[in-house]
């Protein structure tokens, strides 16, 4: 790895904006390939994972990094010009209805947007036709109902419900998320996995997207 990899890499683990978004602006007028650039990212955004589980990060830090990937992927996409970036699949994200919380979805949503995956992000306040809609639309291989208030469980059982009668349940994997959520929410939901913070979502949805 050259220097100018690992600097970029150890700025974005570092959370440092200014430092990383100039790195990542010499490495396109350089024009290095992109696919390298994205590979770091995706290094860096393990590491910070990885200190927000060791609870050496807070929630205030995936903030931070989400805000931080956003800058990067928008720099980065013009720099793939005609190249089609390879998706790893489609994950359809929402707050469901009546929770109008984002900021777990948005991290989650840039997380694994760094990682390659093509996030169909519905918004907030979401009812369950909406999300029945988007999977017919997107075909997602996973499905992310968000919500922080204790109301929203009710929310995402009646949309995974919708979707098991719409005749969909079988076609996507489903995730609930959110600092109510539990077990005991994944089995009350009919969901496939949850998970109550940012980074541990993602790390499930990737598995979860595999195993489609």
């Amino acid at each position: 790895m050259t220097d100018v990899r690992e600097e970029f890499i150890n700025a974005l683990v570092d959370l440092d904006e200014t430092t990383c978004l100039d790195l990542l602006k010499k490495r396109i007028e350089a024009q290095e390939d992109p696919f390298v650039i994205l590979e770091d990212v995706r290094k860096g955004t393990d590491v910070v994972s990885e200190r927000f589980e060791e609870g050496r990060y807070f929630v205030s830090d995936l903030m931070m990094s989400g805000e931080i990937l956003k800058e990067i992927m928008a720099e980065l996409k013009p720099a793939f010009g005609d190249t089609k970036m390879k998706s790893k699949g489609t994950i359809v994200a929402g707050t469901v209805e009546g929770d109008v919380h984002d900021i777990g979805k948005n991290i989650v949503t840039a997380l694994l947007e760094a990682d390659g995956f093509t996030v169909i992000d519905l918004g907030v306040d979401q009812s369950p036709d909406v999300f029945v809609k988007a999977i017919k639309e997107y075909d997602p291989v996973v499905v992310s109902l968000s919500g922080l208030l204790t109301e929203a469980i009710e929310s995402m059982k009646k949309t995974v419900d919708a979707i098991a009668g719409a005749g969909l349940r079988d076609r996507v994997k489903i995730i609930v998320g959110g600092g109510r959520c539990d077990e005991e929410t994944k089995e009350y939901t009919g969901a496939d996995d949850w998970a109550d913070d940012a980074a541990g979502g993602v790390r499930k949805i990737k598995t979860l997207a595999g195993g489609v």
